[in-house]
Parts: structure tokens; C-alpha cells; sequence
């Protein structure tokens, strides 16, 4: 088949960008793909206001939007067939290119408010309240991540307290929002790792992100010298982004910080069982929240306090999970192909 060729319009989250580079890897199991990756900063002097303004106008001139408010020639942009993009800051953009070009697009998120789904041709979303929208289709978080390229096991064993993982994988985040840890919260989990080190025998593969405090990266570096609880660190600080698949394809379990969806959505659609670990201060949107209850619901993970991180408490989370069997990708290739068949 000839290439689809997509304009891939980015911000600077990678947990947003992530999403798009999921439905990316999906669209390609049903067709080739050429990807062009336009990245997406506004000028600061353009206000939010102003724009959803002039994009609900029937004066709106897409080119004159793109250049003036995100420094972008219509004029240079390729010959596309399709439109990606994730995150609010990539909305508009998405709208004027798709409107200049003349195809089809998809957003993956929630809707700025005074922007509706007939401005895309699909919307992925994660959210139950979007179910009755023609226009959105509510899935998984979108991963590129593959399973199967893992060489992750279709059936997982079931760990618990007769069966213990010989090597976790420990996703750090941080302050996010509402999410605030304190001091003795990061020194409790790295404690409750060291146990399960010692109770278990269990070794952990340890990374952090953007997010996390220089002073937690720097405690875990010196947690790591001790090969016995730490077989592998990977330091955000010197690592960079895109380490994820490397802890994914050796860990037999997941502990992740519960500030991070995309990080738990990733590690769920890698088919491993995940337990999030909440700090006290912490709350979720409604959307969001109904979101962690959907993974719950499935039982493809769990969630405990890291006040409340014991063994015991752990392997009885471990044993109530049961990861996804099927491949997520090709979950997500099969609905894309149904919305959009002219694509395909």
C-alpha cells in the first residue's frame, strides 16, 4: 500500500505527544506510514481567548492563525493525508491545518472548553462522559509502546504472596497539580523497596522523569550502589525521555507514582500488572478519576497509599491484578480502521 502520510503537530508534554505517537503506531498495522513532525509552541502574547475567537469566526484565514500565533507556514506544510495531534496547545493548530489542507484529522484529549468535536474528525478519549459523542471514541490511553516487540508474555502469572517477582520496575514521578509528596512519603517508598528487596529477594529497575525532585534522583543514586535492591537506575537527568520500554521489557511487575496517567497506561498496555502508589495529598478530576476506575474495574491494576506500602499489603494488590491479554495496538488499529475506513 502506498504510505499514509501524516502531520504529526507536537507539544513539549511528553505525556501528551506519547498519545499521539500511540495512535501513530496503530494506524501503522493497518498501512505504512510517512510522519512529519511539526512541533507546537504559542506565542505568549496570544491569548486563549483570542484565538478560540477567531477559530469559531467564518473570517478565519487558517494560514494568518498558524503564522501569527505559532510561527508556522501553511505555505511549507507537506502533502498530507491525516492530521495527529494530543493536548490542548495542539487543538487549534490541528484545526487550521486540517481546514488549509483539506483532510481529516485526529485529536487525542479532552476538548477546550468553546470547541467541539465537529472540528476534528475523530477524538480519541479515555473518558466514560464522552461515550454518547459521535465524533469520540473512548479506548485505553493510546501507547506506542508494543507488547509483543517486548517480547512481554501474552498470559502473565499471577504474583501475589505464593509467587514473587525476581525483578519490579519502580516508575518515579512528582509534583503534578495536586499531587504533592512530602519528604518522609519519597523516603517511605524507597524504604518499602529496600524491604521487598529484602523479604522477597526481589531487584528493582528504577526510573525517574522531568518531574522528579533532584534531591529524590539523587537518594536513589545512592540507594542503587546497593546491586542487591537496585539492579538497574535510569536517571531522567542524563537518560532523557523514551527509557520506558527498556524497564517494561524486564520487569515482571510495576510499581508507578499514581501522578503520572500516561506512565500507568503505558506499563498497562506493555501487559504488566501495575500498582500505583498515591501520596496523601492528592485528587484527581472527575474524568480523570473515572478513568483510574476504569483500569480498576479491569483489573489491570491497583492503588495504595505509600503510607500504607507493606509486603503484605503489596502482594495481596499484586494478586488481585490481571493484565490485558490481547495487544493494545492492535485493539486501537481495529477501531481506527472502523471510524475512518477511508484511510485504509
Amino acid at each position: 500500500m502506498t504510505p499514509l502520510k501524516v502531520i504529526f503537530l507536537a507539544d513539549t508534554r511528553p505525556g501528551h505527544y506519547h498519545l499521539a505517537q500511540g495512535v501513530i503506531a496503530a494506524l501503522a498495522r493497518l498501512r505504512p506510514v510517512e510522519v512529519t513532525r511539526i512541533e507546537v509552541i504559542r506565542k505568549w502574547i496570544v491569548p486563549t481567548r483570542w484565538l478560540r475567537l477567531r477559530i469559531n469566526s467564518k473570517g478565519l484565514f487558517p494560514p494568518r492563525m498558524l503564522r501569527m500565533a505559532y510561527r508556522i507556514d501553511a505555505d511549507a506544510l507537506p502533502k498530507a493525508d491525516l492530521v495527529v495531534s494530543a493536548g490542548g496547545e495542539t487543538q487549534m493548530p490541528n484545526i487550521c491545518v486540517t481546514r488549509f489542507l483539506g483532510v481529516p484529522s485526529i485529536f487525542c484529549g479532552s476538548l477546550l472548553r468553546g470547541l467541539g468535536p465537529e472540528n476534528f474528525d475523530l477524538v480519541i478519549s479515555s473518558y466514560a462522559k464522552d461515550a454518547g459523542s459521535d465524533r469520540h471514541m473512548v479506548v485505553l490511553k493510546p501507547s506506542a509502546i508494543d507488547p509483543d516487540a517486548l517480547g512481554r508474555p501474552a498470559v502473565v502469572p499471577r504474583y501475589g504472596p505464593e509467587l514473587h517477582p525476581c525483578l519490579a520496575g519502580l516508575l518515579v514521578g512528582g509534583n503534578a497539580g495536586p499531587f504533592r509528596y512530602r519528604v518522609e512519603e519519597w523516603e517511605r517508598l524507597l524504604g518499602f523497596i529496600a524491604e521487598i528487596a529484602k523479604a522477597w529477594g526481589t531487584r528493582w529497575l528504577v526510573s525517574t522523569s522531568r518531574r522528579t525532585p533532584p534531591a529524590v534522583a539523587d537518594r536513589i543514586a545512592e540507594l542503587a550502589k546497593d546491586d542487591s535492591v537496585v539492579a538497574r537506575f535510569i536517571d531522567y537527568r542524563t537518560a532523557g525521555p523514551g527509557t520506558l520500554p527498556e524497564v517494561f521489557a524486564k520487569a515482571e511487575v510495576i510499581v508507578c507514582t499514581e501522578d503520572s496517567s500516561t506512565m500507568i497506561s503505558e506499563a498497562v498496555s506493555a501487559r504488566l500488572p501495575v500498582v500505583g502508589v498515591a501520596p496523601t495529598a492528592h485528587r484527581f478530576t472527575d474524568e480523570e478519576q473515572d478513568y483510574r476506575s476504569f483500569l480498576i474495574a479491569n483489573g489491570w491494576c491497583r492503588v495504595l497509599p505509600i503510607a500504607a506500602l507493606t509486603p503484605d499489603a503489596f502482594a495481596s494488590a499484586l494478586s488481585a491484578i490481571e493484565p490485558i491479554k490481547e495487544n493494545p495496538l492492535d485493539a486501537l488499529a481495529a477501531k481506527l480502521k472502523e471510524r475512518l475506513p477511508a484511510l485504509f
